[in-house]
């Protein structure tokens, strides 16, 4: 492909940038000018004055494993001579043989799916609960996938394979934090379990709020989000302004860094430090991919960051950013339908190409939808066979979300300079 065929290569079939059921990319626009439009759209709903994201699963996927790379590790694990105090307490009565027979009953039902087959072990536990009996084997199943699934997210950040994911959030968090101060501040919503984000914020010295109080003991306290972080502006007088520099984490899914303690607070949930591949003393606090988790996220603490979900999106003029999520939580699914039913001031921004989900069938305006990929050579690479996508977190940051600290009429004076260089050019 030539210079001049580059420059007018389409971008219809290769992008989708959908606004209800309206396409805002034309027939005739080349690619150059369909992200153009992708990033003048985004940057116009960024500027709205309630910014919320929603980071899924998809947003850490260049360091944590997806569920069918969880699945090969959980069969490794299981074929492997199983060695500790949980399983001396119970091997005089099963076998090695005894596990894995277990195991295969139900990964022979779900074959390729980890949540159906945690699903399943975990049915069984909640029918012999009910009848009053145990099944000591199944009970040392579920904790060696659930223990194998949390070893998985909680991966080494400091390691070559975690380096994509951090610097694709600091890029982010680097973009968000320094929103005009006439703005509401950032909320980042994410069902991951992981520390990328509470890395990148403290490699960038972001201030944060998650709920949890500083100091030795950190417990959480949802109250706290209604807090903010202020600085005095005027030494001679009470008068404060909020903090440019902060965002508000929620994470609705718990944390491998959140623990179950009584602590002589209203809600036991104590934030403490992990180190790499140890689970921390106590009962660690996450909802581990079963279908019984919409059950555990009724409980606090994921009732009351469920709520602040709720209310957040009921703020007026508010746009929710929808990067790497699946649609495969119907308590966040229902939040979302919920705040569009009575906020007619949200737009609902998705990145990815969801055709079968409720959300993107509808034909609301509110509700936008990108998603496409482009040619290699297109960015000036030699792989001709390989595709960027442009839903994708690491591209979205590098390419798409703007930066909210600059300044609307700076960058239109911008725009007007390098028109006026480029006429002067021409001539």
């Amino acid at each position: 492909m030539n210079e001049e065929n580059k420059k007018i290569k389409f971008a219809k079939d290769c992008m989708v940038l959908q606004q209800g059921e309206e396409s805002l990319i034309g027939d005739l626009d080349s690619t150059e000018e369909g992200l153009k439009k992708i990033r003048n759209k985004l940057s116009d709903l960024t500027n709205i004055k309630n910014l919320h994201f929603l980071l899924g699963a998809g947003a850490s996927s260049d360091s944590i494993p997806a569920m069918t790379q969880l699945l090969e590790v959980v069969g490794q694990k299981i074929d492997e001579e199983q060695i500790g105090e949980a399983w001396d307490a119970i091997k005089n009565e099963y076998s090695h043989d005894d596990l894995k027979e277990l195991y295969a009953k139900a990964k022979n039902q779900n074959p390729t799916n980890l949540e159906n087959i945690l699903g399943t072990l975990h049915s069984k536990r909640e029918y012999h609960k009910g009848i009053g009996e145990s099944d000591e084997l199944n009970d040392y199943l579920i904790a060696l996938v659930e223990s194998q699934i949390y070893c998985s997210i909680n991966i080494d950040l400091a390691s070559a394979n975690a380096s994509k994911s951090l610097d694709s959030y600091k890029k982010l968090y680097q973009k968000l934090s320094l929103r005009n101060k006439d703005l509401s501040r950032v909320n980042i919503f994410t069902t991951n379990n992981d520390l990328l984000s509470e890395t990148a914020l403290g490699y960038l010295n972001i201030n944060y709020n998650n709920g949890f109080s500083s100091g030795l003991s950190r417990t959480f306290n949802p109250a706290r989000f209604s807090y903010t972080y202020s600085r005095k502006i005027d030494s001679s007088m009470e008068k404060y302004e909020p903090l440019e520099n902060m965002v508000y984490l929620f994470k609705l899914h718990g944390s491998i860094s959140w623990i179950e303690a009584e602590d002589n607070s209203f809600f036991n949930i104590k934030e403490v430090d992990v180190a790499h591949s140890k689970r921390p003393v106590g009962e660690n606090v996450l909802i581990y991919p079963t279908p019984l988790k919409q059950n555990k996220s009724l409980g606090s603490p994921y009732a009351d960051l469920i709520r602040e979900f709720q209310n957040k999106l009921l703020l007026q003029h508010g746009v929710l950013i929808v990067i790497g999520y699946s649609f495969s939580d119907e308590h966040i699914n229902n939040a979302i339908y919920s705040a569009l039913a009575s906020n007619s001031s949200l737009s609902v921004v998705i990145f990815g190409n969801y055709q079968n989900e409720n959300l993107t069938k509808l034909t609301d305006r509110r509700i936008y939808q990108i998603y496409g990929e482009l040619e290699m050579e297109e960015l000036g690479r030699d792989d001709l066979a390989a595709k960027e996508k442009i839903h994708y977190f690491n591209y979205i940051v590098n390419n798409i979300v703007p930066d909210l600290d600059k300044n609307k009429e700076s960058e239109i004076l911008e725009e007007f300079i390098k028109s006026v260089k480029s006429m002067r050019g021409a001539n």
